[in-house]
């Protein structure tokens, strides 16, 4: 059983992008995250959404910039990701929770997607 989290690439400051990540069947009733890592730092928290979609919950210093959404008919989670900066280039992830609600730290999920990589250039 996999993710698959797709929607990286490469786009400049300021700009948008939406990561994708189809959650299997299996796990359509826990909540699904969004982490990213910097290169030789430990995931960082970013938003998680409930298994309903009813419930979210963001990292602070994103400030509004990333909104989490939940397609339930096809099983896919969304981050939309706007006003991008030169900081946000890492590796994103999603991920499943052990639960229906959806915490903030990532010993809470306990399957994981391949990431993939936004580079964010000047």
């Amino acid at each position: 059983v996999q993710l698959q989290a797709s929607g990286g690439g490469l786009v400049q400051a300021g700009g948008s992008l939406l990561l994708s990540c189809r959650v299997p069947h299996t796990f359509t009733s826990r909540a699904t995250g969004w982490f990213r890592r910097f290169p030789g730092k430990e995931r960082e928290f970013l938003a998680t959404i409930s298994r309903s979609g009813t419930t979210t919950a963001y990292a602070e210093f994103l400030e509004g910039r990333f909104t989490v959404s939940r397609d339930t008919g096809t099983n896919t989670v969304f981050l939309q990701m706007n006003s991008l900066k030169v900081e946000d280039t890492a590796v994103y992830y999603c991920a499943v929770d052990k639960g229906p609600y959806g915490v903030q730290w990532a010993g809470g999920y306990d399957y994981w997607g391949q990431g993939t990589l936004v580079t964010v250039s000047s």
